[in-house]
């Protein structure tokens, strides 16, 4: 049976329509990949693709994209409100049908040895695939952003690159790994004050002691606070328990949540029982279902 993994690239542009086209094409110029899904920010200055494939042809297609990135994105220049250490800031793959999630750590490693070797970019492997404790949580690698990491990159084991020169040129580094299905869910609130996002973050999140399996900062985008959050296993912690836990605390504040957003794609599972319109959820529809893209 065909392995099919999925992998979801985040590229430091968000604004620059050519550099997303150039990469957009950089994938589909790849048979036997499929991208199913890009979503661009201004605000963040990202994007985030989502490509689904069997294994020879995703590699490759991460890869051309990868290239694709660290040519036209110089981070000397890149101003964004999401944490980023890379042109080509992270690569995961997911295990997606008939793959396990040891066939995604040889997939990502793979892919990370070629982007190190042949870009010359440092890669830091993380997540499953991590080698080293440290760049297990990819939080650890981001910390500080591209300009701190320029500073720290090979003093000491913990910042030693898996594969690559241990200096930052203009497009950075690269974290390349495999993990379970993450969730990209934000939360608009009903005001511009990012204060109060960064509130309500700090008290949902895992690491201050709130929801498990939940990251979240406070950023503004579009104008609006948003509550920008990575819930990295929904079966613990599914979408609808995130959203009453901020709608919870914004009203406890004196606020309303405005919309949410999903970003890319989930599996079925994630959004399966929950009714988008009670979680205000904007343009969803079913292609952004990952099983609705396989054979």
């Amino acid at each position: 049976m065909q392995k099919i993994f999925e992998c979801v690239p985040n590229f430091s542009e968000g604004r620059n329509q050519e550099t997303i086209q150039a990469i957009r094409d950089a994938v589909k110029s790849i048979n036997g990949s499929e991208l199913i899904n890009i979503h661009s920010d201004k605000d963040h200055n990202r994007s985030v693709f989502t490509i689904i494939g069997e294994e020879d042809a995703l590699r490759e297609s991460a890869f051309q994209s990868v290239k694709k990135a660290v040519e036209l994105i110089d981070l000397n220049k890149h101003q964004g409100t999401h944490p980023r250490i890379g042109a080509a800031d992270v690569v995961p793959f997911i295990p997606l049908r008939n793959a396990s999630m040891e066939d995604a750590v040889s997939l990502a490693r793979s892919t990370g040895k070629r982007i190190g070797e042949e870009l010359q970019i440092p890669v830091f492997l993380y997540g499953e695939a991590a080698i080293i404790p440290f760049h297990r949580k990819l939080s650890n690698l981001r910390q500080g952003g591209f300009e701190k990491l320029r500073e720290l990159v090979g003093t000491t084991p913990d910042y030693q690159p898996d594969f690559g020169p241990a200096y930052l040129g203009p497009a950075g580094a690269c974290a390349v790994g495999a993990r379970f299905f993450l969730i990209a869910f934000n939360i608009y609130l009903s005001t511009s004050d990012v204060g109060m996002a960064k509130k309500i973050a700090r008290e949902i999140r895992e690491s201050s002691g709130g929801l498990p399996k939940v990251q979240a900062l406070g950023m503004l985008v579009n104008n609006l606070a948003q509550v920008s959050m990575n819930l990295t296993d929904y079966r613990i912690t599914p979408i609808d328990t995130v959203y009453e836990a901020v709608e919870k605390s914004a009203y406890q504040k004196g606020i309303t949540i405005d919309h949410s957003e999903l970003v890319g794609c989930i599996p079925k599972a994630a959004i399966q029982g929950i009714d988008p319109d009670s979680i205000k959820l904007k343009d969803f529809s079913p292609d952004r279902i990952l099983e609705n893209h396989l054979p």
